[in-house]
Formats: structure tokens, C-alpha cells, sequence
């Protein structure tokens, strides 16, 4: 391809031969698990992979690595909670149900929940909280507007930013 590659390659290939153990082994402390280790450590790897750019010029790579697995530890947390959550409530209301979500639906609904956290993470913290007071809280769009000390007129332009987000990382909402 280009000269830049074999470059990308090399850098990668540097990276993580001399840090990989290292991480695990950091990673394995904090967890006590050493597949979960293992997970986040490749996890790490890739998604620095993914971002090349992040290669060029790195002067301190254990930082870097450690950082980038502390975001990852931090979103599998999330997700977690976000999982725990879901079937909690699921629980509370199966009772009352006539037939209980089949593990495909309960899938489904956690990746759909999994998809409007993380479109909702990229927001600023005045779009998110505007959408979790409206939605999750049921606050009117006046009372919002008060605790978050803006305009009405502002929490609806949130709202908005909050629910074209959510539509573009959740195909299924489209259709």
C-alpha cells in the first residue's frame, strides 16, 4: 500500500511486544481475573489499532495504555450496570406480565440500551441530563428547563440533539 503502512505496522507490532505483558500483568492486579485481563488487554490494543493517529509521536505508552484501558474498564462498568438494571426491572415486572421477553427480545432491548448510552455519552452533560430528567424522570419540559437553569426553548433543542443521537446509533429505531 503506502510507505506509511509498514510504518503503522511496526509501531503496533513495537507497542505491543514490549508492552503487552506489562498491561496484562497491571491489568490482572486491578481485575483478579486474568481472562478479563486478558479481554481488556486486547480490547486496549485494538482500539488503539482503530486509532492510528494515536501511534504517531507517543512518548509515553504505559500512560497512554493504562488510560485507554482505564476508558475501557469504565465502559464495560457502564454496560454492566446497564445490564444489571435492565434485568432487575425485568424481573420486578415479569409477574405482571402475560409472557416474559424471550432472551432474544431481553438481547435486543440490552443492545438497544447499550446504543442510546453511548449516543448519549457523546452529548454535552446538559443534552444528557435534559434527556434523562424528560424521559427517564418525566419532568415537563418546563420543570427541566428550571433545574438545569435554561430556557425552555433550550431544553427542546437538547432534546432534540439527544433523540437525532439516539436515531443514529440505533438503526432499529429508524424502521
Amino acid at each position: 500500500m503506502s510507505i506509511v503502512q509498514p510504518s503503522l505496522q511496526q509501531q503496533v507490532h513495537t507497542l505491543y511486544s514490549e508492552h503487552h505483558g506489562w498491561l496484562f500483568g497491571w491489568l490482572r492486579k486491578k481485575l483478579s481475573c486474568p481472562q478479563s485481563a486478558a479481554d481488556v488487554a486486547q480490547d486496549t490494543f485494538v482500539r488503539i489499532i482503530a486509532s492510528r493517529d494515536a501511534l504517531f509521536g507517543l512518548r509515553e505508552p504505559r500512560a497512554f495504555l493504562s488510560t485507554t484501558a482505564k476508558r475501557l474498564l469504565l465502559d464495560r462498568a457502564r454496560r454492566q450496570v446497564l445490564e444489571r438494571n435492565y434485568l432487575a426491572e425485568l424481573t420486578l415486572i415479569a409477574d405482571s406480565l402475560p409472557g416474559a421477553p424471550s432472551p432474544e427480545e431481553t438481547l435486543m432491548a440490552v443492545q438497544a440500551l447499550e446504543q442510546i448510552a453511548n449516543a448519549l455519552q457523546h452529548l454535552s452533560s446538559k443534552a444528557r441530563d435534559a434527556f434523562l430528567l424528560h424521559y427517564l424522570e418525566e419532568l415537563p419540559q418546563a420543570a427541566v428547563a428550571a433545574q438545569l437553569k435554561v430556557s425552555k426553548r433550550m431544553v427542546q433543542k437538547y432534546l432534540i440533539q439527544a433523540l437525532l443521537a439516539c436515531r443514529n446509533a440505533c438503526p432499529a429505531m429508524t424502521a
